[in-house]
């Protein structure tokens, strides 16, 4: 093995799977083997869950890695990639984890690759502690189109915990080198929306979010939409707050559980809507942790945030393990923060 192993120590910051996800990506891009140790230290269940063993298996797959300590409830991984190889794939998760991340891990190496490619996954679409389908398609791949990669995301079946049974499809056009992208103002804005999706569940539950959006938000009607999903494996509800601006897109997402109240679901989502409205920041704090690996591999990049999470300056940690890059992170206000960086 040409390339030195990059060590890991999964116990550090956020301690969560994040890390085993940046890791893949940027082993697969670089060619670096890794070893990540104590993986998910910090979580009520520690190791590797089935979500992410798809992913570990799914980027094994696409660039014919060689792998130890791939196994359900493993706390050490060993991964030493080959060459990432373009093509059509089909993962199923087997449960309701969230195919998203799963697509977060492999689309970077993809869109790097020498033609198109196809990823079919199958699993939770709408997953709580993880991104929704509707972030990726509308907030994250169109900045990924501003840098020159073009991925076409379609949803075919809903996928809710604990059954899941989702379907999604992503298309990539990948592309030789990632335009370098600033991201410092939102630009105008376009349109302001909530969405309230429920699957087997009383139509009372969505209008009852949406009242408190309206009341909260001041939104009309023509804003207010209600989307019942049907064929669905098992009940779900998620509201959907998308804040379209010139440059950016912003989706808040709040999930319907058990025992909550749809007031309380619908206010979860009011308080991060008025968070990101009432500061003049470019980027979301989820969408600043998307956006740090594609604008290092891009070499050049910067964009302003709101306070950056621990979980965004754990990946700042990994990405530098791999790439040779400079991160700056400057305070700009009491809540807005830019973030430039620069290899």
């Amino acid at each position: 093995m040409s390339h030195q192993v990059v060590i890991i120590e999964g116990s550090e910051g956020e301690g969560g799977g994040q890390m085993l996800r940046s890791a893949l990506s940027l082993s697969m891009i670089s060619g670096q083997p890794f070893i990540i140790k104590n993986i998910r230290s910090k979580r009520k269940m520690p190791g590797l869950m089935r979500q992410h063993l798809t992913c570990v298996h799914a980027a094994a797959k696409i660039c014919d890695a060689d792998i130890k300590g791939a196994e359900l409830g493993s706390q050490e991984l060993f991964f030493a990639p080959n060459t990432i190889k373009s093509g059509e794939y089909h993962f199923s998760i087997g449960t309701a984890g969230s195919t998203n991340l799963v697509a977060q891990t492999v689309i970077p190496a993809l869109m790097l690759g020498t033609k198109l490619s196809t990823i079919i996954l199958e699993g939770g679409t709408h997953n709580m502690q993880s991104p929704p389908f509707d972030f990726l398609r509308d907030s994250f791949f169109p900045i990924l189109k501003k840098m020159g990669v073009d991925i076409d995301a379609q949803l075919h079946t809903y996928g809710f915990y604990p059954a899941g049974g989702g379907k999604v499809e992503f298309n990539i056009c990948p592309v030789a080198a990632l335009k370098p992208l600033e991201l410092l103002n939102r630009g105008s804005q376009l349109k302001c929306s909530a969405e309230a999706f429920f699957a087997d569940l009383s139509v009372d539950i969505p209008r009852r979010e949406l009242n408190v959006i309206s009341k909260r938000l001041g939104w009309a009607e023509d804003r207010l939409f209600i989307r019942q999903i049907k064929n669905s494996a098992c009940p779900g509800n998620i509201l959907i707050l998308t804040l379209a601006y010139e440059n950016v897109t912003e989706t808040i997402a709040s999930f319907g559980k058990l025992g909550v109240t749809a007031e309380k679901v619908a206010t979860q989502a009011c308080n991060a809507a008025v968070d990101y409205l009432e500061c003049n920041a470019a980027v979301g704090v989820y969408l600043a942790d998307q956006l740090l690996l594609p604008f290092a591999l891009a070499g050049k990049g910067k964009f302003t945030t709101l306070r950056p999470s621990l979980h965004t300056m754990t990946n700042i940690e990994i990405i530098k393990k791999f790439i040779s890059c400079d991160i700056q992170l400057r305070q700009i206000n009491d809540v807005v923060w830019e973030i430039a960086i620069e290899s």
